[in-house]
């Protein structure tokens, strides 16, 4: 038989591994990535042999610009009032404390940590930089849990303002430059870790002088025209944001249970707003219309004029009226919020706010006149362009939207049609038809002419001559670009100005044409207008009017104490928006029933 023998393969050495191991690695493909990589430090390196002073000044550039960047984020100012030069030249702890701990920890680690304090500093200046718009506009800060869906309407306010092809571009921009900063903050991080970890006894030394000047001028308080030396921005713009989203948080769950809670809750319908039968009563809010514009030496002029003129104009066609203020739950923006507020009685002044109550079975003021039994309710909302569930918790057996009112004329911005159109439609659609069943009418309604950005403006014409609206295009045409206001204070405040005229005038000569002896007007502003025309620290006042013939509508109002005429004067009484609803119920005879 054949002897088969098991052959061993000869043992090989480390030496012959390791080149094995070689040559297959030369045989395995080299990913992009790195063969990128690898060209470029081919190619850094030739350079640098080549011009060594030039890549030197490039790298001191590098790190210079690094350091511009992370210093300008950890001083940069929430409000665009606090953008001047010696905000940034003060000591930041935060640089401090980076600097004595970055250069401490091994590469890896260290890179990751600095990557990741690049990232948070990119965070925290796009937070400041929305702060900088929402004050510049809403007069408050951005929040994190509420403000994202107002983005939205920021980016419909450009293209109302600027064309839709400007505000396209603004958004892809801007989340392009967000995504970028955060990139080159991180590289700019991890650019001065290194060279602090190069140069570590110095980073140390330079560390802890930093830190004992930063205390000392912290105990001290010292500062330099005004401004403290010694800052920590960062960290409480951190906590600032840290604190609203807490607050927002743990302000949902308490607003709950005060929107459930309702003193009219229970009332029959015979006990609502008894004093007010046979009356018809139009609740009309004008867009922006606030205390700014009867006192700021630009605006008021023309706009206390209007008002005085209205008020005598009136007077001849038997109406009297009285004027206070209301403080409003919003400021510069989210017109919503401020409707809500005075018709439920609830202080709403986030969005958060808004659905939880919207989603409650709250009596709201224009439900109340419903739920009595005697009058039909009506919206007129030439601002409302799509599907708006909230008419039911307003109570309005019938809303009018933009598309509804029969205009065919061109928008003025963001306003879909004048308000002198908006009257007329509601005359013809409602206010002229007789109420079946001895009904009278309760109308909600909106005027949006003065929203920003007050260009192009409409003009009164003959109330004969609206017709379907087109007669409205050649004004259009002649105004003015909205973008030519924008960047100009003076002109957004004078054009403001205007507005506010063109809707109290088109208001009070409605009333003065179709007004009945029954008819009873209320309006008042939704908030004031933004805070680049009424300035960062303007109050929330507005202004509110009560419009009739009937003298006794006025005297069941006799002991608010209200002004006069259509115009309040500055020391007129001052409620809080929310108020409104009860002392207007409790006036006018309803009996509360928790």
């Amino acid at each position: 038989m054949p002897v088969f023998t098991r052959l061993r393969r000869p043992t090989r050495t480390t030496e012959e591994k390791r080149g094995d191991e070689k040559q297959g690695a030369e045989t395995r493909p080299t990913p992009p990535a790195i063969r990128t990589f690898r060209a470029l430090s081919t190619r850094y390196a030739a350079l640098r042999e080549r011009h060594p002073r030039a890549v030197r000044a490039a790298r001191r550039t590098l790190h210079v610009l690094a350091a511009v960047l992370v210093f300008g984020a950890l001083l940069l100012p929430d409000t665009a009032g606090a953008l001047r030069p010696d905000r940034f030249t003060r000591i930041p702890a935060e640089a401090i404390i980076g600097a004595a701990l970055l250069p401490a920890l091994p590469r890896r680690p260290r890179i990751v940590a600095a990557a990741l304090y690049g990232v948070g500093l990119a965070v925290l200046t796009v937070l400041n930089l929305l702060d900088i718009g929402f004050n510049e506009y809403l007069g408050r800060g951005f929040n994190l849990v509420l403000d994202w869906g107002l983005l939205d309407d920021a980016q419909a306010y450009v293209g109302d303002s600027m064309g839709p092809a400007t505000a396209t571009a603004a958004t892809v921009g801007a989340i392009a430059l967000a995504l970028l900063l955060v990139v080159v903050m991180a590289l700019a991080a991890v650019r001065l870790s290194e060279l602090l970890a190069r140069h570590r006894a110095r980073a140390a030394r330079g560390a802890l002088v930093a830190g004992t000047v930063w205390i000392t001028c912290s105990a001290l308080g010292l500062q330099v025209l005004g401004t403290p030396v010694a800052s920590d921005r960062a960290t409480a713009a951190a906590k600032a944001q840290a604190r609203r989203v807490v607050d927002t948080l743990r302000d949902e769950a308490e607003f709950e249970k005060v929107a459930r809670s309702d003193v009219f809750a229970a009332t029959p319908p015979g006990g609502l707003l008894p004093d007010l039968r046979g009356k018809d009563v139009l609740i009309t809010f004008i867009e922006s219309y606030g205390r700014t514009a009867l006192e700021d030496p630009v605006i008021a002029p023309g706009v206390t004029r209007t008002l005085d003129t209205g008020t005598e104009t009136l007077a001849k066609a038997g109406y009297r009226a009285r004027s206070g203020w209301l403080t409003s739950a919003t400021f510069g923006g989210s017109s919503w919020l401020g409707h809500s507020t005075a018709l439920s009685g609830l202080w709403i002044d986030n969005q958060q706010r808004y659905r939880t109550a919207t989603a409650n079975d709250r009596l709201t003021l224009t439900k109340a006149f419903g739920k009595s039994g005697a009058w039909d309710t009506v919206g007129i909302m030439p601002g409302v362009q799509k599907n708006w569930p909230e008419a039911k918790w307003f109570g309005l057996d019938k809303v009018y939207n933009a598309f509804q009112l029969g205009y065919e004329g061109p928008k003025f911005s963001w306003s879909t049609m004048p308000d002198q159109y908006t009257l007329e439609a509601f005359q013809r659609l409602e206010h002229s038809k007789e109420r079946d069943r001895g009904k009278n009418l309760m109308a909600e309604i909106i005027l949006t002419s003065s929203h920003q950005p007050w260009a192009p403006l409409p003009e009164m014409v003959g109330w004969d001559e609206l017709g379907d609206g087109s007669v409205f295009g050649p004004i259009q045409k002649a105004g003015k670009e909205p973008g030519t206001l924008m960047t100009d204070a003076t002109k957004s405040r004078q054009e403001y100005g205007r507005s506010v005229t063109y809707s109290v005038t088109a208001l009070t000569r409605w009333l003065e044409r179709y007004g009945t002896d029954d008819t009873v007007l209320v309006f008042l502003g939704d908030h004031q207008p933004l805070a680049r025309v009424s300035g960062l620290r303007a109050s929330r006042d507005v202004p509110v009017t009560i419009v009739a013939k009937d003298p006794e509508v006025l005297e069941k109002i006799a002991d608010w104490n209200w002004t006069e005429g259509l115009r309040p004067a500055g020391d007129a009484p001052v409620w809080k928006m929310d108020a409104f609803r009860d002392r207007f119920l409790k006036a006018y005879g309803s009996v509360p029933h928790p």
